[in-house]
């Protein structure tokens, strides 16, 4: 795995982001991609090692697309400037919670949870943790999972989510728009001999938070 070779492709393409560049340049791009698939490939055995949920075995379901959607977007900008997979039962478009790599020169991070679940998945996240509290906080502040990961990505409402109580002692554990989180790294750990096994380390933490929000998205699916 070249992942020194992922790294600086995504650090040329961060100055060189058109389509000419990355024409001349699509043999480095393919490259690349391989070297941070073959990652995933091996990454995907080590989360399905932990969380037993995972049935994803081809790491080409996990991997995003490099080519941006610019139809509604002001920037015009054609290319992602990372590498990023998701892995989770169903693949990188599933609405479970999984476990997310993400390569991208000074801002690289291994994370997961839930990123913008769809509202029938974010109301049933909220409302586990309504009834549960007391077992979501005692995931949130457990030793591995503080010192991981610290807080909750993301943006959070500025009032109470509807449909709940405003007076709930909790409530600010509910206006969370993603229940998501990121351990961020710098570029050398992907290319340390111990990358594998810290990146199960890190996804050994998330998985009990990942648990809980599964619980809640399963009750919904059906």
């Amino acid at each position: 795995m070249d992942l020194q070779g992922a790294v600086s492709f995504i650090e040329a393409l961060q100055s060189n982001n058109n389509r000419e560049w990355f024409h001349v340049n699509k043999a480095r791009y393919e490259d690349a991609r391989a070297a941070f698939e073959a990652l995933v490939g091996v990454v995907i055995p080590v989360v399905k090692g932990i969380d037993p949920s995972v049935d994803i075995d081809d790491p080409g379901e996990c991997l995003f697309r490099i080519y941006r959607d610019v139809r509604f977007s002001k920037d015009k900008s054609p290319y992602k400037t990372n590498f990023g997979a998701f892995i989770a039962k169903g693949g990188r478009k599933s609405p479970y919670a999984g476990y997310y790599l993400h390569i991208e020169p000074g801002a690289s991070f291994v994370g997961g949870g839930a990123y913008m679940p769809q509202a029938p998945y974010l109301k049933a996240i909220r409302q586990s943790i309504y009834e549960h509290p007391r077992e979501y906080k005692a995931i949130l502040h457990s030793d591995d999972f503080s010192s991981c990961f610290g807080t909750i990505f993301g943006e959070t409402l500025k009032t109470s989510p509807r449909d709940f109580p405003k007076d709930f002692p909790d409530i600010d554990l509910l206006k969370h728009k993603h229940y998501a989180v990121t351990h961020p790294v710098d570029d050398q750990f992907w290319f340390s001999g111990e990358v594998i096994d810290r990146v199960g380390e890190i996804f050994a933490a998330l998985y009990p938070f990942n648990r809980f929000l599964n619980t809640a998205i399963a009750s919904v699916m059906s």
